[in-house]
Parts: C-alpha cells; structure tokens; sequence
C-alpha cells in the first residue's frame, strides 16, 4: 500500500499516516505559468494498492474546482502508470449538496461527480458523512464508502450529558434519519433515552424561513446535529428558536465546518454555547472571530486511517461503523 496526500490536504495526510504508523508516499506538483499544472508520483506504484487524500473545499489558496481537476489529474497518472487499485480518500466531497432537481433544467451535480471520478479510472471513493447518503450511493457506479462521525461526537458529548434529559434536534425535516442514528448512538451511554425534534425549514432561491420548534425542548439540554455548517443561519435560527421554547443548553455538532459568508455573526446567536466540527476542512474562515471561542474540532483521521487500513487487507467497513 502506499498513501499520497495532495498538497492541499497535506496535514490531515500525514494525521492519518501517523495513525497507519506509515510515510506519506513521494510526489511532485508543478504550476505553470498559466496556471496548469501537473501532479505525478515520485515512487513506483506499479501493481501497487494507492489511497489518495485530497479534501474538496474552497480555500484561500485554490478552489474546490482546482482540487478536484488536481485529484482526478493525479489518480489518472496513477492508472497510466500501472497502478493496481486506487482508492480516492475525500473528507469532504464538493457538489454533493446538489442531489436532485428542485427547478426545471436544473443540473444533478452530485452524479456528475461521479461520473468525473469514474472517467478519470478511480477504483474505489471514500469520504464522511455525505449530504445525502441515498444519492452518494446511488450516483457512484463503482465501490463507495460513507464513514460516519457520530460515534466520534458521542464519545466526546457523553460525559457531559449523561444525566441530562437531552433531545436531539434536526434542523429541518431531511435530517430527522440522521438525528435518529445519533439518537441511538447516544442512548447507549445515557441514563435517560433522547427525545428527538426537528425545525419547519422552507427554502426557496436562496431564502431560508420557518421558525416552529416540533417537539418539547423546554428544560432539556439540545443536541443539534447536521452533516455541514456553511453560513450558520440555520444553527442560529434553530438555536435560537429552541432558546425561545426553554431549552436549558444548546450544542450543535456538525462534521463538515464550511463556515462560508458570514458565520461570525450568524454563530454569535447566545443560545448556541459550543460548536463542535470535525477536521475535514480546518476553521480558518473564523480565525480571529469571536465565534473560534465556541468552537471544538475533533479528529476523524483515526477513522480514516482504520477504513483505509481495512480496505487494504480485506476487512469490513460495515463491522467499523457498526461497532
């Protein structure tokens, strides 16, 4: 096996090869004057198993575009040169918000993702708790895994409830599936069974309204939970909705901190007292905001590290996740 990481997602690469107790693999990235480029591996990977870590957000560096033309560029001069398997680690996977059509022509983005990836020779996708799982699997047409954080959250949120009566909220009907997993993840450590709740969300070229708390939050401690903040309009109506209902103290867990716009004083709502993101994508969009207080980043790289480790000697993902 032999694990690259892109540049860009330099730091979480070498996380997750301290974990395998490995060495990044050797490669080169080349800008050209035009701004082409070209990316190629320093190392013989002929009938080599390759992982390739690249995450796929906008920075102040190169866009989210530039990565993923860099990732797929890389993974086809994986296949010319001989690589047996590649598999494309993704902790975050662009485009994958736009999963269907909501007005007429509208694109499906997720799937041409997909079908970018698959053109380019990928053997195999990983990434973390993709926007919609039901279209993530359904738009690949090669092997795709979805690791999840919850149980990353759960150990980290546990100590802190355990004799709180605490409902897990999802910000708008779509996500009920994901705060029902959470919800059972979390009772397995609690005295008291979660209740669940979710927020009216409608939304429509670009607007966002709906206010209404469905499900008693008066007195509990609330647990938001979503797959990504981006601007953080939602964490904050939904926060300070349940702050008008009664809730005792409000969290909000989220994997993927885009933290786009104007999170900083969106996220100021003085309901919501913690934030807590993985490191998919690193909060430098809040440096030096007063949000970055409230904030906790938790580590999935071990997450990664033992899929990745799975994968290269036949084990089972779904025995991962489950247990």
């Amino acid at each position: 096996m032999i694990l690259f990481a892109l540049n860009s997602s330099r730091d979480f690469g070498e996380a997750v090869a301290l974990e395998l107790d490995m060495s990044l693999g050797e490669h080169e990235e080349v800008e050209f004057e035009d701004e082409e480029h070209k990316c190629r591996p320093l190392e013989n990977v002929r009938g080599r198993n390759i992982f390739v870590i690249q995450s796929l957000y906008s920075d102040n560096d190169k866009s989210a575009n530039d990565k993923l033309i860099r990732l797929l560029f890389f993974i086809s001069t994986l296949k010319d040169a001989s690589a047996r398997h590649v598999t494309a680690i993704v902790p975050y996977l662009c485009y994958a918000r736009k999963d269907r059509k909501t007005k007429s022509r509208d694109p499906i983005s997720s799937r041409y993702i997909a079908q970018l990836f698959e053109a380019a020779g990928t053997d195999h996708i990983v990434t973390i708790d993709v926007h919609n799982i039901q279209a993530f699997q359904n738009s690949f047409r090669i092997p795709s895994e979805n690791l999840e954080a919850r149980k990353i959250f759960a150990g980290y949120l546990t100590p802190e409830i355990v004799n709180d009566d605490v409902v897990i909220l999802s910000p708008d009907i779509g996500g009920i599936k994901r705060a029902e997993q959470f919800q059972r993840t979390i009772a397995k450590h609690i005295l008291n069974i979660p209740a669940l709740a979710f927020m009216e969300k409608y939304r429509s070229s670009g607007q966002v309204w709906g206010e209404a708390v469905v499900g008693e939050v008066r007195d509990k401690t609330v647990i938001i939970i979503d797959d990504l903040v981006s601007t953080g309009g939602t964490l904050a109506r939904s926060a300070a909705a349940c702050k008008q209902a009664g809730a005792k103290k409000i969290l909000a867990f989220a994997t993927h901190g885009l933290f786009t716009g104007h999170p900083d004083k969106n996220l100021e709502e003085e309901g919501l007292q913690r934030i807590v993101v993985t490191n998919t994508i690193p909060p430098f969009r809040l440096e030096g905001t007063t949000v970055k207080e409230k904030l906790k980043v938790l580590n999935v790289a071990p997450l990664f590290a033992e899929a990745i480790k799975r994968m290269d000697e036949g084990g089972s993902i779904s025995d991962l996740l489950e247990n």
